[in-house]
């Protein structure tokens, strides 16, 4: 009987030992695996841009400097919004849209895509005239009509008359989509005076206001307004105070006009960028700085503008997004917005 405990000590110290030995065995033939990854490379990949899309875009960007407020038709390597591999399917038949910053970057694509989803586009934007041109082009290329209405959105009354313009001049409105902004990065804030202040806040979030105030009057059950936020109003930027802050009170907005508006059949929501390629960026940092423009995300590379228009498709579209109000929706090319 003595022995039968000594026994039992035995068979648990040899059920351990396999246990271990199978550890290592597990480490080993990872530790191979390992190996065989390095001789062929396989670390270096870590540090390649990720390619997910229907077709590779840019990883590499030109060190350019572009003046305000940018042209898209003076950068040296020109922004994708144009979605070759997009098929439309009438998701926004014979609706029309309102898009502000329409005339270049994320702004042309959306117009883009929506005209080839059957939507017909009114294109708000500052001064670049010939990116504006080139808009209308591509939508009415599309088979869409679309009209180019120049102006300031920090002054409510052009908002209230860029929207009737488009509902006189192109039956209705049923999508309103806030997008344009102004952008200056600074060292800290104290860099940051009261002019260039008022320039962000006024452009950023009170333009937003202006334009939603003006087509809420207009907008059916079943209309939406999309807002366009930043991953820098999730998490803030060092560089961005300013701007970081009108994001984020973009995406405060955005939930609140969307609790606001239930009852009227009208849905908010946001997409939230990451870095995307657009004149925004050139307009902003030295040529240096925009030349690793976007390597720092997961992806290592910014978005092109025809990455992020399918998103503002989805949720403008009844059919796809019926369901769907006052989220911000991140589009960034990094893990959990990060």
């Amino acid at each position: 009987m003595s022995d039968k405990p000594a026994a039992r000590q035995g068979a648990r110290e040899a059920d351990i030992q396999q246990a271990a030995e199978h550890q290592r065995e597990i480490q080993r033939e990872q530790d191979r695996k390992d190996q065989a990854k390095a001789k062929e490379g396989g670390e270096q990949k870590k540090d390649q841009a990720m390619q997910a899309g229907a077709r590779p875009q840019p990883e590499d960007l030109p060190k350019q400097h572009l003046p305000k407020p940018g042209l898209e038709a003076h950068m040296d390597l020109k922004p994708r919004f144009d979605a070759p591999d997009y098929r439309g399917s009438g998701k926004l038949q014979d609706m029309v849209a309102l898009i502000t910053g329409g005339d270049s970057g994320i702004g042309r694509s959306v117009a883009v895509l929506y005209a080839r989803e059957g939507a017909d586009v009114a294109i708000v934007y500052l001064s670049s005239h010939e990116d504006a041109q080139e808009t209308r082009r591509c939508v009415e290329k599309e088979g869409r009509r679309c009209i180019l209405i120049a102006g300031d959105v920090k002054d409510a009354a052009f908002c209230k008359q860029a929207v009737q313009r488009t509902v006189k001049e192109l039956g209705q409105l049923d999508i309103l989509v806030n997008n344009a902004a102004f952008q200056e990065h600074a060292d800290g804030l104290e860099d940051i005076t009261d002019e260039r202040l008022e320039e962000t806040f006024k452009t950023n979030i009170f333009g937003y206001f202006h334009m939603a105030r003006a087509a809420i009057g207009h907008l059916k059950p079943g209309s939406s307004i999309i807002n366009t936020g930043s991953v820098v109003g999730l998490r803030g930027s060092g560089q961005l105070l300013d701007y970081s802050a009108t994001k984020g009170a973009i995406h405060a907005f955005t939930m609140s006009l969307a609790s606001n508006l239930l009852d009227k059949g009208i849905r908010v929501n946001c997409v939230a960028p990451g870095p995307v390629w657009t004149p925004l960026n050139p307009a902003d940092q030295p040529a240096e700085k925009v030349a690793q423009f976007g390597k720092g995300s997961d992806m290592k590379r910014p978005a092109q503008p025809e990455e992020l228009s399918p998103a503002y498709v989805f949720l403008a579209a009844p059919v796809c997004a019926s369901y769907i109000t006052g989220i911000i929706l991140p589009v960034t090319g990094s893990v959990a917005a990060s």
